[in-house]
């Protein structure tokens, strides 16, 4: 007799983890051809429409020319302007979807921990139209939070049309936002690497060639409608002296302290704000005052300020007018994202970090004036820094400092300073500007993406060769008084692979089946095989033990039998969850036992 919680045989092994099939992953792949070209269209419609609204609101005229707000004539009357923004925005947020609000990436991100990366269709035009109307009224905000939020929306929303597993749902919210950001910057490589580094949460082909492949269709969609020249231009520099290169160093460890002040600022005020006895949809409003307030002595601060990081980073713009324009976008910044509303945190924290960096490499020229520290690099070195300490997406920020302003002679002191700022950052704030907060929401963030040990592990590494077997003939009473005993023999184990007279697999019995079948009318003359379960699952020595776990979840069973690949029914071994729970030993002890070295050994 067969227990329940058993299943015939019939499997292919090859085919235990569809998701990672040839077809799956040519499917999904196609799909993000599809978002690539939608990523970059969109992105190209949110620059117009912010454009738009800049026109409107600032200047009185119907254009979709991309234009800064710095320059309106509006007097006084320019701190209305933000407010009324942030009130429709406010209210958007309150009849429309809550979810609108932030700056988007962690919104992505939670939808990808807790709801299977499925994000509310809605989402897909009421961010674009917000983070539009916020920025196009003054909001100091970049467009790519925003667009990577639509992208991701558009991916998840495609995911949810179509029959597809989570993790081609995530695939596709991610694709759809490397989509986003390449549409926006032109850069493709680090918009795949955001992706990783903050969606995905894995390193896989099934993922990142899909994500791939999106980035670059956005990223040729935007070379053909906007050219091939550099978001943010700037001379040439020459290569870096190694002396220069300490200063760069010592840079970017004091803009990643400077990032996790950033960090910690910016949700102390959103903390101010959830104190305000009005409810939630008149924050963005009263944030607006405040943008209103400093752009009228500091026009600069109004809308995205790409123009500004370039002018920074290029070194055209006075010490003391960077330092002003420095800490009224940050200023300006900080109390609108408080406020909850609609916008980008990329472009501000990248006008920060670079004006921080131009500030600290004049300090340091002044001190060291030998030491061939250039301020143009030095300013680029505190933005890439800044994003990197800010996000902790160390890779992301490094490839993007070199694809927006193609200066591959900034790679080196870029990699240098934005490594030492990730980890004084990380050393100074366990969460950074993308999950502080999920993770006061109680969500775990993954930051670490180790390699899955059961893919890289063979069953027949681990398995017990000598497993413990009985015969499929035995008397189920003679089992049981063995057990109540404590056969030392047969107590220890939960189950048992049955073998016929031949010694060739017959069954298996649990003690679950043991247990059951005492319980039944006449159990004393049953077999072990009429109690266990003739139909069997399996596992094979030379495939993978992720295979084998995707099969026992996949049947409910907590142990295989293994077997001949060439004879299924000669038993070479047995798999059980002791097995399972040895390679992640093995990875403890790597981690966690230090071996003597030579100069211990030397000095004992």
């Amino acid at each position: 007799m067969t227990a329940p919680h058993f299943r015939p045989p019939h499997f292919r092994p090859q085919s235990a983890a569809p998701a990672t099939s040839h077809h799956a992953i040519l499917f999904i792949a196609a799909m993000a051809i599809l978002l690539g070209i939608a990523g970059g269209l969109v992105a190209i419609a949110l620059t117009h429409l912010i454009g738009f609204f800049t026109n409107l609101f600032f200047y009185g005229r119907l254009s979709a020319s991309f234009v800064s707000p710095a320059g309106n004539r509006l007097g006084l009357l320019v701190i209305i302007v933000p407010v009324i923004g942030g009130l429709i925005v406010g209210l958007m947020a309150r009849f429309g979807s809550k979810a609108i609000r932030g700056h988007g990436i962690p919104e992505a991100m939670e939808q990808v921990l807790e709801n299977s990366s499925r994000i509310p269709a809605r989402i897909t035009f009421l961010k674009p139209i917000s983070a539009a109307i916020s920025i196009g009224t003054g909001g100091p905000f970049g467009a790519e939070g925003p667009i990577i939020a639509t992208g991701g929306a558009l991916g998840s929303l495609l995911g949810q049309i179509l029959s597809t597993t989570g993790a081609e749902r995530k695939t596709l919210l991610a694709a759809g936002a490397a989509a986003g950001m390449a549409g926006i910057f032109g850069s493709p490589v680090s918009a795949v690497l955001l992706a990783i580094e903050l969606l995905l949460f894995e390193f896989r082909a099934r993922s990142f060639v899909p994500v791939a492949l999106a980035a670059a269709t956005a990223a040729a969609i935007r070379l053909h409608f906007e050219g091939a020249h550099a978001i943010f231009a700037m001379p040439a520099i020459a290569p870096v002296s190694l002396a220069a290169l300490g200063a760069y160093a010592l840079l970017g460890i004091v803009v990643g302290v400077l990032s996790a002040g950033v960090t910690r600022s910016v949700y102390w005020i959103e903390d101010m704000f959830e104190r305000l006895p009005v409810h939630w949809m008149w924050w963005p409003a009263i944030g607006g005052v405040a943008v209103g307030i400093i752009g009228w002595f500091a026009p600069r601060t109004l809308g995205v300020g790409y123009d500004n990081i370039s002018q920074i980073i290029s070194n055209q713009l006075p010490l003391r007018f960077i330092a002003f324009l420095t800490l009224m976008k940050f200023l300006s910044w900080a109390i609108s994202l408080g406020s909850g509303t609609s916008g980008g945190t990329l472009a501000p924290l990248l006008t920060i970090g670079g004006g921080a960096g131009r500030l600290i490499g004049g300090g340091l020229l002044a001190i060291c004036p030998g030491c061939g520290l250039d301020l143009r690099v030095a300013a680029l070195v505190g933005m890439a820094a800044m994003f990197s300490g800010a996000s902790r997406a160390l890779l992301t920020s490094v490839v993007f400092a070199f694809e927006t302003t193609l200066q591959p002679n900034g790679l080196l002191p870029v990699l240098v300073g934005a490594s030492l700022a990730f980890l004084a950052a990380r050393l100074l704030m366990q969460n950074s500007i993308m999950t502080e907060k999920i993770a006061r929401r109680g969500l775990r963030i993954p930051a670490d993406y180790d390699p899955d040990a059961f893919a890289h592990t063979i069953v027949g590494q681990i398995m017990e060769k000598n497993a413990t077997t009985l015969s499929a003939c035995a008397n189920l009473a003679e089992l049981a008084a063995r057990i109540a005993r404590h056969d030392p023999a047969i107590s220890v184990h939960q189950a048992w692979p049955l073998l016929d007279s031949d010694g060739k697999l017959a069954g298996i019995i649990t003690r679950g089946d043991l247990l059951r079948a005492l319980e039944r009318p006449g159990s004393d003359s049953l077999t072990l095989v009429e109690a266990g379960a003739s139909a069997v699952v399996v596992a094979y020595a030379d495939e993978t033990v992720h295979d084998a776990v995707a099969r026992m979840l996949a049947h409910g069973v907590g142990r295989l039998p293994v077997v001949s690949r060439a004879d299924p029914k000669t038993l070479v071994g047995y798999l059980s969850r002791d097995n399972l729970l040895s390679i992640r030993l093995k990875q403890h002890r790597q981690e966690t036992e230090r071996n003597a070295g030579w100069l211990s050994s030397a000095r004992a």
